[in-house]
């Protein structure tokens, strides 16, 4: 569902992204590791049609996202870090016009209030004004449209970001169902609890290049981190002590779908 050849982005001829091969299929979910500056988000805004590749080429499903941008951003839901809503307009109301500008015909206020509350939004913040939501409710308005819409993949920049113990928790089980409905998901984080708990496999990234690919099955956060620490620790550094699970969502990733 998403694909990446030899796809490359350079600023002033400095690579930000230096000759990615990357396939996400559909029903599993992708976890992009590495430091500030690695690619990651880059990655993340070619799929999106952002910005424009140096070489090589990006596909959504069957678009080519260069020459056909708007059809391969059909296909997505996207989560940045910071999720943005029309404050004056509700949940529901936010939902309704994010499908318009995609689909024709939009759903009943009924059926996009189900879609709402099944993706984790309170029932009764469905019909209340955006202003007053939190991040983790914004987000849950995102992971509703890709369900809605049916998304075919599922894009997301730092989603756990200030979210306390419990939004995390509510977060990665939202991802994981829409991992099982079918969506390719590719998720660019720093939370390794999260990554342990939700990915089918991890992909490391280091100036530009994606460095290894492992399956996730069975690894622990302290395992995660070990792979991390593996690529970015200088040789012989004493590790420093193991981040807090404070936050991080119980459950083991399951095997890798082909």
């Amino acid at each position: 569902m998403l694909t990446a050849k030899k796809l490359s982005k350079s600023y002033g001829g400095v690579p930000a992204l230096d000759a990615l091969d990357l396939d996400v299929p559909a029903g599993e979910v992708f976890c992009l590791l590495g430091p500030n500056g690695a690619g990651k988000t880059t990655t993340l805004n070619l799929f999106l049609g952002f910005i424009r590749p140096s070489s090589g080429a990006a596909y959504v499903a069957s678009a080519h996202v260069e020459p056909d941008p708007i059809g391969a951003r059909r296909r997505i839901a996207y989560v940045p870090e910071q999720v943005r809503l029309y404050p004056h307009l509700s949940g529901c109301e936010n939902l309704a016009y994010f499908l318009s500008l995609s689909q024709p015909h939009v759903p009943s206020s009924a059926a996009l209030s189900a879609l709402l509350t099944a993706a984790g939004l309170p029932e009764a913040a469905v019909h209340r004004p955006a202003s007053g939501y939190s991040k983790g409710m914004r987000q849950k308005v995102v992971l509703a449209l890709s369900q809605a819409k049916n998304a075919s993949a599922l894009l997301l920049d730092e989603p756990t970001s200030g979210l306390d113990p419990g939004a995390v928790r509510e977060l990665c089980a939202a991802i994981r169902r829409e991992g099982d409905r079918g969506a390719a998901v590719l998720m660019v984080t720093h939370d390794l609890g999260a990554v342990a708990s939700i990915a089918h496999r991890i992909g490391v990234m280091k100036a530009g290049r994606l460095v290894e690919v492992t399956s996730a099955a069975g690894l622990s956060e302290a395992d995660v981190l070990s792979l991390y620490r593996a690529h970015f620790d200088p040789p012989g550094d004493a590790a420093p002590p193991l981040p807090s699970r404070r936050g991080a969502p119980a459950g083991r990733a399951p095997e890798a779908r082909s």
